[in-house]
């Protein structure tokens, strides 16, 4: 079962191409802080404009630096299966732990045509699979019978749900078998998906904070559900501007800010505005980052 917190990680770029030194220095820094594990190539990590070969370095690089103390997971989803097959078998033969796999975007699929994509990919490949159910970014929304039906394929593990639907969650939860791990998508739900039987997330705010968001599972899981309770809602002023514009732009400016990277961006992802970064360098102050 993967629990626990997994940063999806940004992908710092110098000059047009990937900084490896940057990269290598973030995944260091979020193992040292306790983080649970690192989700790479996915859309914090700019996966969209990444080549191929960028796409296996980015994830080589992962694997290295983490030498086996953290689970490495590979955002390998495409709207074409095929290539999304192609994808995931790079990932595995680079030592990725377990492949991130989104909906479809563009194409939206009936519900069947999400089943036979996400079962044709589990059968093409002998690595464990993580959907991605992130409907404001594909215009698809994967329903609860369909997750119940997928978490029967072999190699399917779980799914990271980012519909911002608490009952949709919930109702998922209710129709998969235990092991299957139910993933926070969104950080502002992360504790209310622990409390309805979620196991960890996939968040976007530790790119930032690692330690304080692991340690909201980390308490939670313990037994400490008031502890976790007070440590979200510490969060949550951190996790609202990790959106104030398109992400990964806060997440990015944000360790720009804190001198842990670059403040560069692919179009057509562009820097920050000016009021963004006004808002964004208050609520880095008052949690004491800058």
């Amino acid at each position: 079962m993967f629990q626990g917190v997994y940063t999806a990680i940004v992908t710092p770029f110098k000059k047009g191409k990937l900084d490896e030194t940057s990269f290598r220095g973030l995944i260091e820094w979020q193992i040292q802080e306790g983080i649970h594990g690192i989700v790479v190539c996915g859309t914090t990590g700019e996966a969209a404009t990444l080549s191929a070969d960028e796409r296996k370095r980015v994830t080589e690089i992962a694997v290295e630096q983490s030498g086996s103390r953290v689970p490495i997971i590979a955002g390998t989803g495409s709207n074409s299966t095929t290539a999304a097959i192609d994808f995931t078998k790079d990932a595995f033969s680079l030592g990725a732990t377990a492949s991130l796999q989104v909906t479809p975007y563009y194409n939206k699929p009936m519900q069947e045509g999400l089943y036979q994509h996400f079962k044709a990919i589990a059968e093409a490949v002998d690595i464990p699979i993580i959907l991605y159910n992130v409907p404001g970014r594909t215009s698809v929304n994967m329903l609860p019978d369909t997750v119940a039906r997928l978490s029967k394929v072999k190699n399917i593990a779980g799914l990271k749900e980012a519909s911002g639907d608490l009952e949709q969650v919930k109702k998922i939860i209710k129709l998969v078998p235990k092991e299957f791990s139910v993933l926070s998508g969104e950080d502002a739900q992360n504790l209310s998906i622990y409390m309805a039987g979620g196991v960890g997330a996939i968040s976007v705010t530790s790119n930032v904070m690692p330690a304080k968001v692991a340690g909201v599972w980390d308490t939670f899981s313990s037994g400490d559900a008031n502890g976790a309770k007070l440590l979200q809602e510490e969060l949550q002023p951190l996790n609202k501007a990790m959106f104030i514009e398109t992400n990964p732009i806060p997440a990015k400016t944000a360790l720009s800010l804190m001198g842990k990277i670059g403040d560069e961006f692919r179009l057509p992802i562009t820097r920050m505005s000016k009021d963004g970064v006004g808002k964004l360098t208050d609520t880095l102050k008052n949690y004491k980052l800058i």
